[in-house]
């Protein structure tokens, strides 16, 4: 009988966790599907800005954020 109980606790943490993530496997599949797009999302967005630099709204002078600080301050443009 001692072995059967001593059988059952070994395994440690990793056996633990994996018989976590494969009991919750669309817990996880969604998780990772969720990080995936939130990088996708990332990488494109970083692309975009490389190749419009100098192109966006943010650069231009009279648009841009510079003129919105000002703006915020109390210093309107003239």
């Amino acid at each position: 009988m001692e072995s059967a109980v001593a059988h059952k606790s070994s395994g440690g943490l990793f056996k633990c966790l994996y018989k976590v993530i494969m009991r919750c496997n669309s817990t996880f599949v969604v998780a990772r599907a969720f990080l995936g797009e939130r990088a996708v999302d990332y990488g494109a967005h970083k692309l975009w800005e490389y190749n419009n630099v100098g192109k966006q709204y943010e650069d231009i002078p009279v648009l841009g954020n510079s003129g919105a600080v000002e703006w915020l301050a109390g210093n309107p443009p003239v």
